[in-house]
């Protein structure tokens, strides 16, 4: 819906004008005192005439503000064409090494290893991004692997990002080879913007490609990435199991690189973060959902209908009800 003409509504302004010159006008009284008896001797359906006498001021007022909204010609489209902007194309690349069974943040108030937050958190994360947003999985450890490929189907990658378990692939941190694999699988794609989301526990130690050569790579494709470390700082406890089988915790330290992860940022236009709880990785995921926000698809009409008739009929209606009231069962005596 849309107003052709919507500087009319400026008129508005001038009935509470009217209106109040319409209050201190003298109200209309008998000349001739004498015949004060004779109205009081018309009985107390005349006098209770009076207090209705507002009804006729008020239909005026109702017309012209009805009339001053038909000028300003309200239309309602008809004829629409979906305008689709193009959205962003996301590779989320997630550490699923056994570092990350460490259980520094927490969930529902209750102690948590990393993935499991992770988890939670991208999942917010993906549920928040547009429906032309393309996303994808690629889980590393010794070497990457893509759980995912991009999709708009947003409900598929969550049930495949919920499928991700630390041990499913060979123990190790292949930083290099998972930005690697993630900017290849970006390589494909025709969209605008293009996006890498590393979120990593430790050092690279595995995988064929060098964090640096692969920052290379994406800064010669245009695509930024961002890069997290997660984990708190010092020593984080580490669940293990004593000689009777039960479980405990040993204080591990915690290893990021975050030197090579800030320079892969840096390189390649992007920004570097540190987690090291549930709420800073929450802060985290929205802020670079804040940074990378894509367009919105809307409906763009080309025809409009006439609304103006609505406001007519009113008008028509609190005029024709303000003449017969004034001449009949409100007239005012000269």
């Amino acid at each position: 819906m849309r107003l052709n003409d919507p500087w009319v509504l400026g008129l508005l302004l001038l009935v509470p004008l009217v209106v109040s010159l319409r209050r201190t006008a003298p109200d209309a009284a008998l000349r001739y005192p004498v015949l004060g008896a004779l109205i009081g001797a018309a009985g107390p359906g005349l006098r209770g005439r009076t207090k209705w006498r507002w009804a006729i001021p008020a239909l005026r007022l109702g017309a012209a503000i009805c009339l001053i909204g038909a000028l300003a010609r309200p239309q309602g489209g008809i004829a629409a064409s979906r305008v689709v902007a193009e959205g962003i194309d996301i590779m989320l690349a997630v550490d699923v090494s056994s570092s990350m069974l460490a259980e520094d943040f927490t969930l529902d108030g209750k102690r948590a290893n990393r993935l499991a937050a992770v988890k939670a958190v991208v999942a917010d994360f993906i549920s928040g991004r547009g429906g032309g947003d393309r996303v994808g999985l690629v889980l590393f450890a010794a070497r990457p692997y893509t759980q995912c490929p991009l999709t708009l189907d947003h409900g598929w990658l969550q049930t495949n990002l919920e499928r991700a378990e630390i041990g499913m692939i060979e123990d190790g941190t292949a930083v290099g080879s998972a930005l690697a694999a993630a900017v290849g699988r970006l390589e494909a794609s025709d969209a605008k913007s293009k996006i890498v989301i590393l979120l990593t526990d430790g050092q690279n130690n595995a995988g064929k490609v060098g964090p640096l050569t692969a920052a290379e790579a994406a800064t010669a494709l245009g695509y930024r990435v961002y890069t997290i470390g997660a984990g708190t700082r010092g020593l984080a406890p580490f669940p293990a199991r004593d000689i009777f089988g039960n479980r405990v915790y040993q204080p591990m330290p915690v290893d990021i690189d975050e030197t090579a992860l800030r320079k892969i940022a840096e390189e390649t236009g992007g920004r570097y973060f540190r987690a090291t709880d549930t709420e800073s990785l929450e802060d985290i995921y929205a802020e670079i959902d804040t940074l990378e926000k894509s367009p919105h698809a809307g409906l763009h009409y080309r025809e409009y209908r006439e609304l103006y008739p609505w406001l007519l009929i009113p008008a028509v209606v609190f005029l024709g009800s303000e003449i017969v009231l004034s001449r009949t069962l409100l007239r005012v005596l000269p």
